[in-house]
């Protein structure tokens, strides 16, 4: 397995953070390629995900740790993906926003795209990066 992290400050207090978080359907605001996602009841979510030109159905599973500070998560079905969102509170109105997502690059290569496709580091690096500046646009727009 490989692993990715990436952190981000934001300008809103942590719990307004974490309450994004949760609302699965609004990921296709600022996770690239995830077409629709909703809940599917308990700790269960459905993401319709298009990458290197195809789409691909993931069943996922996330589970909340550290009261209420780690937020983490497991493909059920399609690739093998895991990965966890940490909110660390900088002060009351500010937060740090730790993604960790890991992957095993020969097990994401078909399904998203091919030998130069997602399973690349780099791009992988980029779309987190982009990921995470979308997020911290639209919870701060929200507050």
């Amino acid at each position: 397995m490989s692993a990715l992290e990436e952190h981000i400050d934001i300008d809103v207090p942590a719990d307004l953070a974490w309450d994004f978080l949760h609302r699965t359907e609004s990921y296709p605001r600022f996770v690239e390629g995830v077409r629709e996602a909703r809940p599917e009841g308990g700790n269960r979510a459905h993401l319709d995900v298009e990458a290197g030109g195809r789409t691909q159905d993931l069943e996922a599973e996330i589970t909340d740790r550290d009261q209420g500070r780690t937020m983490e998560w497991q493909t059920t079905s399609g690739p093998d993906l895991a990965g966890s969102f940490s909110l660390l509170p900088i002060d009351s109105e500010h937060t740090r926003l730790q993604a960790r997502i890991e992957y095993d690059p020969g097990a994401v290569r078909e399904p998203f795209g091919g030998k130069k496709g997602f399973a690349q580091a780099t791009a992988i690096e980029r779309l987190v990066r982009s990921d995470l500046d979308q997020f911290k646009r639209l919870v701060e727009q929200a507050k």
